[in-house]
């Protein structure tokens, strides 16, 4: 074999190699986004821990399984587009959404940066947890600063009124502060921390599915 030919071999193995990362790329963010969009539609509330208007749903673990079998490109992805899309039905002029992808986002980057450290099992579960508390602390912000201000506009919703259903929960919530760090936070977390552990459980026979096909 000539350099020549080597040299052309090796070029369309990389464009090879390109095309079937591309495809693979596309494929799982569109299959991925398909899931979060459904189940972002199957949300349901959790009175007993927090006020009825906050739901909770697990399309985020979409999200957090594109990071880890393609790129957090991928995950920021599936973030955007199943917001995107429900934003057709939303309530809240896409504020709810946007918020929503603030927080998955949150999630996903240091999350696969942790783990592109050294691909582990402990690994994977160290940044997911720590992936989920800064989602948790974000979450604090996202709402102090653009969701309840966008309820108490909207809705013409009194910041009283909205204190007023986390104290029914807990009668030492004073201020907006203390529901979103007694309340917000710890749901986030925890909604994060159960979506983390889904996407611990079936990532391993996922990939290996996943490398199958290239």
């Amino acid at each position: 074999m000539t350099a020549k030919t080597a040299s052309t071999t090796k070029l369309r193995a990389q464009v090879h190699t390109e095309k079937v990362n591309s495809i693979r790329f596309i494929a799982i963010t569109g299959v991925l986004t398909a899931v979060a969009v459904v189940l972002q539609y199957l949300e349901f509330p959790v009175p007993m821990f927090i006020p009825g208007f906050v739901k909770f749903d697990f399309s985020d673990l979409s999200a957090i399984l594109a990071a880890f079998l393609v790129s957090p490109v991928s995950g920021i992805l599936v973030c955007l587009l199943k917001n995107v899309i429900h934003m057709a039905v939303s309530q809240s002029a896409g504020v709810g959404e946007l918020c929503n992808f603030i927080l998955g986002a949150a999630m996903v980057i240091p999350a696969w940066f942790i783990y592109k450290v050294k691909p582990t099992k402990a690994t994977a579960a160290a940044a997911m947890a720590v992936g989920s508390l800064i989602t948790a602390v974000v979450s604090i912000f996202v709402n102090y600063y653009i969701t309840y201000p966008f309820y108490q506009e909207a809705f013409h919703m009194p910041i009283d009124a909205i204190i007023g259903m986390y104290r029914e929960l807990n009668n030492g919530v004073g201020s907006l502060w203390d529901a979103l760090i007694w309340f917000n936070a710890p749901f986030t977390f925890v909604k994060f921390m159960l979506d983390s552990l889904i996407v611990f459980l079936i990532y391993k026979p996922l990939a290996k599915a996943v490398r199958r096909k290239d």
